[in-house]
């Protein structure tokens, strides 16, 4: 089983979703007509995503959003205040039918394939999907669009409420030492989004407690005083919680057990779906095996979203989430990637190294993609050194340029560069071969210009793996 792809070359000068600008795109792209899941997982770590059976990869410094890969380390999540309150929102509405009053736009979600190649449509009119939800049209486009103007009009409303989060689309992750979850409930700038850099808010019911703790404490220095002692040293403001009173786990509140009289009932199926990917069992995988899947959720035998996931060999990669609008005040891309990060934590524990969930591309100059980074801890990928920086090192470089490399080590280069094209594999009439021998054939100058790009982006190991098409 081996990959073959068909190098479609470099596009630039389309049209933007993100920053609407009509001719500031720039990315390259390929059809694969077949990926092994291996390949996949090297190519987006490499800074690749996929649109269906489209592989593109955005030209950073060129464009004008560059898009950096994003992934969430799920061993260490722990769901933010934001998190837990739409997660208790689902419990509520599934217990007892109660909808939360107001504005359910304040977590804005990707359009169904609003991280592809947009100005791409006449290659990845291919894509193979069908599903009974309202948001899916003959026209993905107008979709596309419809999906653009409603988030626009939620996010001018909520420009000073809480950090935006919501369920990464499209996806992907891998190194990064562990490090403490943030919690981030900034007011964001306006025009800004989420403020990742700076430290959460505290409550003003947190702060006047403490207040009045010093305060007792200063009354009645050298003796006890509603359970605190002295012993030589200021005693702790914040006492450990009796055990009863440990913060829920992700586990805990996704699948905390409703009366018997619940008023609704959330299910879910999980379905092998078409694509480029081909599905393998191998014995020491997860026991759904690898490939491309459909997250189907339903709400009282009704079918109200599908996620698209990708399970890897080192990663959950979400793709994208088609959903029902009826239900948008359900939060249902917030909701459907905090299941997400809980499925792969579930994948982990027999499969060891399946520990990441990517979530697609983090573009910090677009507000309404800044979400992202709010599913802590998380790493962006460096573009010129293909490794993974914790992204709170990567925000301060962000704010003074769009384009950065994260890696600060100035003698680091791509480790997976391409070294020897001559080894990069043809697949030509029916015949496979090694670039070096294909090229003897070729007369066109520009043949070897589009092969070696193209060897330089997928770099030396898919390049000697993956079959490259040529007519």
């Amino acid at each position: 089983m081996a990959s073959v792809v068909e190098y479609k070359g470099l596009k630039a000068g389309y049209h933007c979703g993100y920053c609407d600008s009509e001719e500031g795109k720039a990315s390259c792209g390929m059809w694969a007509h077949s990926l092994t899941v291996q390949d996949y997982q090297d190519l987006i770590d490499r800074g690749w995503r996929r649109s269906g059976k489209y592989v593109y990869k955005p030209v950073m410094n060129q464009t004008c959003c560059p898009q950096y890969t994003i992934r969430c380390r799920p061993l260490q999540f722990q769901p933010s205040k934001s998190h837990k309150k739409v997660l208790k929102k689902m419990l509520k509405f599934l217990a007892k039918g109660e909808i939360s009053k107001g504005n359910c736009g304040d977590e804005p979600m990707d359009s169904t394939v609003e991280d592809a190649v947009t100005g791409d449509f006449a290659l990845i009119n291919k894509l193979d999907i069908k599903c009974d939800l309202k948001t899916l049209s003959d026209d993905l486009k107008e979709s596309l669009e419809n999906e653009e103007m409603k988030k626009e009009k939620h996010s001018k409303k909520e420009e000073s409420n809480e950090s935006i989060h919501s369920q990464a689309i499209e996806e992907k992750l891998g190194s990064g030492e562990p490090s403490h979850s943030i919690k981030v409930h900034t007011v964001p700038k306006p025009g800004k989004g989420a403020d990742l850099s700076k430290p959460p808010c505290r409550k003003a019911k947190e702060i006047r407690k403490e207040r009045k703790r010093l305060k007792l404490m200063q009354q009645n220095p050298a003796g006890e005083h509603e359970g605190f002692q002295a012993q030589g040293q200021p005693p702790s403001l914040f006492p450990p919680k009796a055990k009863s009173n440990q913060p829920k786990s992700l586990e805990d509140l996704i699948f905390e057990s409703l009366p018997e009289n619940a008023s609704h009932k959330l299910e879910f199926t999980r379905f092998l779906c078409s694509s480029p990917l081909e599905a393998e069992y191998p014995p020491n995988g997860p026991e759904c095996g690898y490939g491309s899947f459909h997250q189907q959720y339903w709400l009282d035998g009704k079918i109200i979203a599908v996620g698209v996931i990708d399970i890897l060999p080192y990663c959950v990669s979400s793709v994208y989430l088609y959903y029902d609008p009826d239900y948008s005040f359900l939060s249902l891309g917030v909701y459907s990637a905090l299941r997400e990060i809980a499925f792969t934590r579930q994948l982990q524990e027999k499969t060891s190294q399946l520990c990441y969930y990517y979530m697609g591309f983090y573009i910090h100059s677009c507000p309404k993609m800044k979400y992202k980074g709010q599913y802590r801890p998380s790493d962006l990928l460096c573009p010129e050194t293909y490794v993974w920086i914790p992204i709170e090192q990567c925000l301060p470089s962000l704010e003074n340029s769009k384009y950065c490399r994260f890696n600060q080590d100035p003698e680091a280069v791509d480790e997976g560069c391409s070294k020897e094209p001559d080894r990069l594999q043809v697949f030509h009439k029916k015949a496979i071969m090694p670039y070096g021998v294909y090229k003897k054939s070729q007369k066109d100058p520009s043949e070897e210009a589009s092969v070696l790009q193209y060897a330089s982006l997928v770099g030396q190991a898919c390049a000697e793996r993956m079959l490259l098409f040529r007519s």
